[in-house]
């Protein structure tokens, strides 16, 4: 159902307080959510299109504030081994091979493992063919923030020829994207973006306009290594070269110095925790309950499925609500309302998306439904501890993203799902092929 005006009848809505109203509909006009109320829907209502909601629970759709979409087709490629490794010895040289085609790949099977898993708007940071993975995240539906991820290796032209082409991509899907792809600069680390270069992603953004984004402090080792390089640690350097003062999202922060946590607090920063990809490269856990006491913005970011292996941001919710608990050893620590907003309303607006995640009359309807027959999800007088303890990006059936619906009972309407299972075998066999033989890109 594609229509711009219709009536999505027999729902029970989730809102991100908690609150649940049952029996109810939702109007939606031009990408709106124009009306709620009770149900019956209203006779002079009848005459518009109807959707049913088959008695699911709706509630809001899941924002990811961090992943690398075309790298999907890396899942599963370096499992059990350290970050550095893990990069230098297993991704950096598969991505040395990765042409258009297998970028495009990959980023559709992102793109139908995130819809299918209720996310309705994602942050992206690639450095292959992003002018590709505009052109197929737009044609998704879904909404996303988009990236030319820069690493300043090589002469000082070739880093300013990065930047530059940053800064002309992200200008380009701003003024393109039809308000649902908006761009962003995001230098990869400090440890591969030298002070120089940063300051001048950090003026580039003032003059455009734009947010950045940054991974920081995701190992020991990297903030040991840069106390040894520079004598201060990552995210107290950031702060002198300008970085925090830029509406910044700091994804990771796994290990803050105890120096740092003012210049966190006092800034306008968001952090992006990404648990699942932080357990299995042993980085650590980064302190959210510590966070949260300092006022600072927390949202959810699963990396890519090289180093987390799936997108589903109900997981992540649940992993992260009990690694706090665990590792202050407080059930307390942190509440299953306070995870959920992080995975909603927090990640819309470090993603810049304004009343996104709100179920309420004005806000765009973006919302997904989950099937509330799992048993899993009984008995379904505790809604709210089974949307974060509980659910599985397995239990959405619909998915909506302003007003249009990319997933109607669990079957996707804006992407070829065979297409997409049969490219990303046939292009991942063909990646290794290319590996075995030594075939640089």
């Amino acid at each position: 159902m594609q229509d711009r005006h219709y009536i999505l009848r027999d729902v029970h809505i989730i809102h991100i307080n908690g609150a649940i109203k049952r029996d109810h509909y939702v109007e939606v006009k031009e990408g709106k959510i124009k009306t709620i109320g009770k149900m019956p829907v209203p006779k002079e209502k009848c005459h518009l299109p109807v959707i049913s909601g088959d008695n699911n629970w709706l509630t809001a759709g899941m924002y990811n504030t961090h992943a690398h979409t075309p790298m999907t087709l890396l899942r599963g490629v370096a499992d059990d081994v350290p970050l550095q490794v893990w990069l230098e010895k297993e991704i950096w040289p598969r991505e040395a091979l990765l042409d258009k085609e297998a970028v495009m790949t990959g980023t559709s099977l992102a793109l139908a493992e995130m819809i299918r898993s209720g996310t309705v708007a994602f942050l992206d940071m690639y450095h292959l063919h992003m002018d590709k993975v505009f052109e197929t995240t737009l044609e998704s539906g879904i909404k996303a923030v988009l990236s030319r991820g820069m690493i300043a290796f090589g002469t000082e032209e070739e880093q300013e020829a990065k930047r530059k082409e940053a800064v002309r991509f992200a200008n380009e899907w701003n003024e393109y994207g039809a308000g649902r792809m908006k761009g962003m600069l995001f230098p990869h680390a400090p440890y591969t973006c030298p002070p120089s270069f940063l300051e001048k992603v950090v003026e580039e953004a003032a003059i455009h306009e734009l947010k950045v984004g940054i991974h920081v402090a995701e190992t020991e080792k990297e903030c040991q290594d840069h106390l040894k390089k520079y004598h201060k640690r990552p995210i107290t350097h950031l702060a002198e070269l300008g970085f925090l003062e830029r509406d910044a999202i700091l994804t990771h922060v796994v290990h803050v110095g105890e120096e740092e946590w003012p210049l966190l607090a006092s800034s306008s920063v968001t952090v992006s925790h990404n648990p699942m990809s932080n357990l299995k490269l042993g980085s650590g856990i980064a302190p959210v309950t510590k966070m949260k006491r300092e006022g600072i913005d927390v949202t959810f970011g699963t990396d890519s499925t090289a180093s987390n292996n799936n997108l589903d941001m109900f997981e992540e919710m649940r992993i992260a609500c009990l690694l706090q608990k665990g590792v202050f050893q407080q059930p307390e620590a942190i509440e299953a309302k306070e995870v959920f907003q992080m995975a909603t309303i927090n990640g819309a607006k470090a993603l810049g998306f304004g009343d996104d995640g709100l179920i309420q009359e004005g806000a765009p309807a973006d919302f997904i439904l989950i099937d509330k027959k799992a048993f899993h999800l009984q008995p379904e007088q505790n809604i709210f501890s089974h949307l974060v303890y509980s659910a599985s990006g397995h239990d959405v059936t619909d998915v909506f993203v302003d007003g249009v619906c990319l997933m109607r009972k669990r079957e996707l309407q804006t992407l070829d799902e065979e297409k997409i299972y049969y490219e990303a075998n046939r292009s991942f066999k063909q990646l290794e092929e290319k590996k075995q033989r030594g075939v640089q890109r």
